[in-house]
């Protein structure tokens, strides 16, 4: 059995070397801003062809795409908002469930997870980390293997609030 190492930390999701990063995704899968913005400029114009291809999607599910000339090799898009809306606690919870189902059929073992929905989803940050914390509680407790989940923040205090929702559920190595 592997042992998952949890690390949370202040940095850009675009360049993290693993196998896949998540994407903060619409349920169009249009590339626009923040985090989709990031990825669809340093990752090139076959990241967003790929997503046309596949969606849209259902609120609350997610995509897998190559991931263009980013150094991970996937992007798994999570669709936890509609084009212009907001992201619920049932739509990240389900987004995320689907991206975790989906990095373990696709081989993934090391994944970079930015805190999906706090950007113009507007989630709240700490309600985000608690989502988070236990999407992947359950995808381990089922089965999956994964060797690294690393959450890649936006400063210090969306840093701190994933350390304090993991807390009693991992402990951080970063």
């Amino acid at each position: 059995m592997v042992e998952t190492r949890v690390v949370i930390i202040s940095g850009d999701l675009v360049e993290q070397k693993v196998d896949a990063i998540v994407n903060a995704a619409n349920n169009d899968l249009q590339l626009g801003g923040g985090v989709a913005g990031a990825i669809r400029r340093a990752g090139g114009p076959s990241i967003q062809d790929e997503c046309d291809a596949h969606g849209p999607v259902r609120v609350g599910e997610a995509a897998i795409t190559q991931a263009g000339r980013l150094p991970a090799r996937f992007v798994i898009h999570a669709a936890s908002m509609a084009f212009g809306g907001r992201t619920s606690r049932s739509s990240l919870k389900s987004s995320m469930d689907h991206v975790f189902r989906l990095a373990q059929q696709n081989d993934v073992s090391t994944i970079a997870v930015p805190a999906v929905g706090t950007g113009i989803a507007g989630f709240p940050i700490d309600e985000c980390a608690r989502v988070m914390a236990e999407s992947l509680n359950n995808s381990l407790s089922a089965g999956w293997q994964v060797s690294e989940v690393r959450f890649v923040l936006f400063g210090e205090d969306s840093k701190h609030a994933f350390e304090t929702a993991f807390w009693h559920v991992f402990r951080p190595s970063a």
